[in-house]
């Protein structure tokens, strides 16, 4: 998906075992809708807690970070637990999602490509991030990006 498209609505499970749906989540405001390869991984646990972070900073925004893999509910539980996350990880278990988005990897050895999609509360993608090596670059970027409308 690309920048002004409208973005795949979906509905998934959060790690708390709880259905999320995009288009109501984003009825409080801008969701920063992150891919990540896999929790628990050293590089997704930088990128994740970054977002955590600057968790205050996307609330000042009215924007709220969604983080989501294709680790199942359990795992992104444990994941949340152990690193204090407190924004929802979505659950992508078959990788339905991400092929909507074209994150999805042909090979499942990293499972999906590192991108970030600053979602407009009408659905319309008004950014997308892409790095596969810096882990602050997301939230970074997702933050001017919303700074900038």
């Amino acid at each position: 998906m690309q920048k002004s498209e409208s973005a795949f609505d979906f509905t998934l499970v959060d790690q708390e075992g709880n259905e999320r749906t995009l288009s109501t989540m984003l009825a409080d405001g801008p969701v920063v809708l992150f891919f990540y390869p896999a929790a628990m991984s050293p590089g997704c646990t930088r990128e994740s807690c970054h977002f955590r972070d600057l968790s205050s900073e996307f609330a000042e925004l009215g924007a709220q970070p969604v983080g989501i893999s294709l680790d199942g509910s359990e795992l992104q539980a444990q994941f949340a637990r152990k690193n204090g996350i407190n924004y929802p990880l979505l659950a992508d278990v078959d990788g339905t999602v991400a092929r909507h988005y074209g994150v999805k990897r042909a090979l499942n050895i990293l499972k999906v490509k590192r991108a970030t999609f600053v979602i407009n509360q009408d659905l319309t993608i008004r950014e997308v991030i892409n790095s596969e090596i810096s882990m602050n670059a997301h939230a970074d970027r997702a933050l001017a990006a919303l700074r900038a409308s």
